[in-house]
């Protein structure tokens, strides 16, 4: 019965993928997923964790369908190998699901096979299969009978004409391969696999750190001092650095155009790395006894300055970038900066949490991962190039309308009702017309396996 099931998803496998672009048949395909993993692994969808998963997954295929953007994409395959990975161990890390889900996905069939070899030979009362007898009576026999084909065929006209109207040109060979690569993808992810040395050890591993009683307390008094006195000097580098930046916002007149643009180009990346060695450092000096040194008070008075500091200083960033998208307008880079700032503004909470609860590096690894996660798939679902379109053109002091025709075909519409109502230049105009005539057309060609929800709102942009 089992079998069926996974011949049943091969065949709709290659039904919706065979020469199809990405739309409905991601979402179909993401359910059929569902549907096989929970007839194979009953228990594991019993569990709260599991659900959670695999409600992520599920707003990663409605994404695709609404926007089908690279985005969503990215985030529907992570959502996949995240909830395959889960599956094989409901206990481990989120990166650990995604090794795990990784290695079924490409080890799965041949992992499963050299198990049951195994187990065939460990059990005394199974039948052994002579495989190369078995090879002999289908391949001997075969190949004979084709050479005496081919032999009558030319001491026979009729037996000729009845052998050339034989036509196999109905089978897709493409087709069978594909329906086959469905068959092993469903077959492999029905029973999720583990990596064992990776999974074993992510279970076997705490948050907590552990106090090592092997350490010399005139070592861990010098490395106090050490961590004070370097964590205390930059405190007040950044009270200077702040101070200094915050007085030339408040005070200038001229943070437009190129001043603006040089603070953001050459001044984010640099601060951003800064935020990153600041918390390498603090990682550094809390990885260990340390955290367990009484007279550490100080140290982490200090550290928690800097910390507080370090977000001040994020802040001061998003101001500056704000700034810059008050008078240009969004960008994805711009955009991108808002993220790498918000991942950083996490990361120094986490450090400090870490400092606080006496937690390992491993703690950091999990919970910033799980978070960079739920950003992803929080992010898929925001349909990115409508929304940098409408506000560049309705609320930005100025902006790149040729960058916004670049964009993907998610504002195609926006654009053409904002040309109806607006005086373009005949290039930007001839640009929008041909931008949307191209994506209309699309449209009406779209397969059923490809639509997208657009396709329902062909009919009012026409």
């Amino acid at each position: 019965m089992k079998n069926i099931i996974l011949l049943f998803g091969a065949i709709l496998f290659s039904t919706l993928f065979y020469k199809q672009d990405i739309g409905l048949n991601m979402s179909l395909f993401s359910i059929v997923t569902i549907i096989i993993l929970s007839i194979f692994n009953p228990k594991a969808f019993k569990s709260k964790s599991s659900i959670a998963l695999t409600t992520t997954y599920l707003i990663t295929a409605i994404a695709i369908f609404f926007y089908n953007s690279s985005l969503s994409i990215l985030a529907n395959c992570l959502a996949f190998f995240t909830l395959v990975g889960h599956i094989s161990q409901r206990n481990t890390s989120i990166y650990v699901n995604w090794l795990n889900g990784l290695y079924t996905f490409v080890a799965g069939f041949f992992l499963h096979a050299l198990l049951k070899s195994e187990s065939n030979k460990e059990s005394k009362n199974k039948t052994q299969i002579d495989y190369i007898h078995l090879i002999k009576i289908i391949g001997i026999p075969l190949a004979v009978i084709i050479v005496f084909i081919l032999l009558y065929k030319n001491g026979n006209p009729v037996f000729n004409e009845m052998i050339s109207k034989i036509d196999f040109s109905f089978i897709n060979l493409q087709w069978l391969l594909l329906t086959t690569l469905g068959y092993f993808l469903f077959y492999n992810i029905s029973k999720p696999i583990q990596v064992n040395p990776a999974t074993e050890l992510d279970l076997n591993t705490s948050n907590t750190l552990a106090k090592n009683h092997k350490f010399s307390i005139d070592t861990l008094k010098k490395e106090n001092q050490l961590g004070l006195i370097l964590i205390t000097l930059l405190n007040i580098l950044i009270v200077v650095f702040l101070i200094t930046d915050i007085t030339y916002l408040t005070t200038s007149n001229d943070i437009i155009a190129a001043n603006l643009s040089d603070q953001v180009h050459n001044g984010i990346n640099a601060l951003i790395v800064s935020i990153v060695i600041a918390i390498i450092i603090i990682i550094y000096f809390f990885r260990g006894n340390l955290n367990f040194y009484e007279q550490n008070s100080k140290l982490k008075a200090a550290t928690y300055c800097w910390i507080i500091l370090n977000t001040i200083l994020v802040v001061n960033i998003v101001i500056k970038d704000s700034q810059y998208i008050y008078y240009y307008g969004f960008t994805y880079k711009r955009i991108g900066v808002l993220v790498y700032l918000l991942l950083a503004m996490i990361g120094l909470l986490t450090t400090a949490l870490k400092v606080f609860k006496i937690k390992n590096l491993w703690f950091l690894f999990r919970v910033n991962s799980l978070t960079a996660y739920a950003l992803l798939i929080i992010s898929c679902t925001v349909n990115w190039d409508n929304l940098i379109t409408n506000y560049n053109l309705y609320h930005a002091k100025s902006n790149d309308f040729e960058y916004l025709i670049s964009l993907s075909n998610n504002n195609t519409f926006l654009l053409k009702a904002y040309s109806e109502k607006n005086q373009l230049s005949t290039k930007n105009q001839f640009l929008v017309d041909k931008k949307h005539n191209d994506f209309v057309e699309k449209l009406n060609s779209n397969t059923w396996q490809e639509m997208q929800f657009d396709n329902f709102n062909i009919e009012q942009y026409k």
